[in-house]
């Protein structure tokens, strides 16, 4: 057997609102694997991540795959992926009592906090999107809105891996960047509104071309095309989801959709040394559902 182990790695997951996304997963298959986890979440989820966290009723959510180990992350930053710095935060969220009582939570203040306190980062994981439009068709989609998406859910990527480069540039063994995107970067999915195919169109790119920017530096930049999965903010994009799910499964070649464990070992695989001359690739994690013509 040839075992994956992250002793000693720091990650740095973004992402995490709740103990359904696939970032959750991720951030536990990297602590089984021995790395050191440090969350970024929205200013807006610090509070509900904490809870869950410390909450008897999410015990079992915290669980590993040895059962008995409960998730426990380092330490957890407030971080809106909306804002390089913090010159960039607007009077009236500035003054809003949801970020008033953090003193910062930009991408670069986020990335220096983390990178300075534990020595470096080795592992970033890129778990972002938003479109406020979302349940709208892109023919629906309003400029601002589109705008707005295409910021946060794409150029976060570039802003993270600018600020994160100097911290990931050369470690021992080199470090990686995983982001998540999906199928309709490639094909038209028309319940995927907002903008977002589009915005999952240009992260794909981006990350081609950040591959390139920063393998200098021994930093490898790869992303996850995931199946369709129940997440609750999938579930808020469609109330008929489940259809879409139900669709996938069989048309997919295993016949089956995929769990949130499948995607967080994909991203333990492209972390691990194991892909050490894997980067500026797709991996799609569906079951295979991308390669159908239905």
């Amino acid at each position: 057997m040839i075992p994956i182990d992250l002793t000693g790695k720091i990650a740095l997951v973004t992402g995490v609102g709740d103990n359904e996304s696939f970032a959750w997963f991720i951030s536990k298959a990297l602590q089984a694997a021995g790395a050191k986890i440090v969350l970024a979440c929205h200013p807006r989820m610090v509070g509900i991540v904490d809870g869950i966290l410390g909450r008897e009723a999410d015990r079992e959510s915290r669980l590993l795959p040895d059962g008995k180990t409960e998730f426990k992350p380092e330490k957890i930053f407030a971080c809106d992926a909306s804002y390089d710095t913090m010159e960039d935060v607007p009077e009236t969220v500035r003054t809003d009592r949801r970020y008033a009582k953090y003193s910062e939570y930009s991408i670069q203040g986020t990335v220096d906090a983390v990178g300075k306190e534990f020595g470096g980062i080795d592992i970033l994981i890129h778990s972002i999107a938003f479109s406020r439009e979302i349940t709208k068709s892109l023919i629906e989609t309003s400029r601002k809105a589109y705008y707005e998406a295409m910021g946060i859910s794409s150029y976060s990527l570039v802003s993270l891996i600018r600020a994160a480069a100097p911290y990931m540039a050369n470690r021992p063994g080199g470090a990686s960047v995983v982001g998540l995107t999906y199928v309709a970067g490639d094909r038209v999915v028309p319940h995927y509104g907002g903008g977002m195919g589009t915005c999952k169109a240009a992260l794909q790119m981006d990350a081609k071309q950040l591959a390139w920017f920063v393998g200098d530096r021994n930093i490898r930049v790869n992303l996850i095309s995931a199946g369709p999965y129940a997440s609750r903010a999938a579930r808020a994009i469609n109330k008929d989801f489940d259809k879409l799910i139900e669709h996938a499964a069989s048309h997919s070649p295993l016949r089956r959709p995929i769990g949130p464990e499948e995607v967080a070992n994909s991203t333990l695989y492209l972390c691990s040394p194991l892909a050490s001359a894997v980067t500026g690739q797709i991996l799609f994690v569906d079951c295979g559902y991308n390669v159908m013509g239905t």
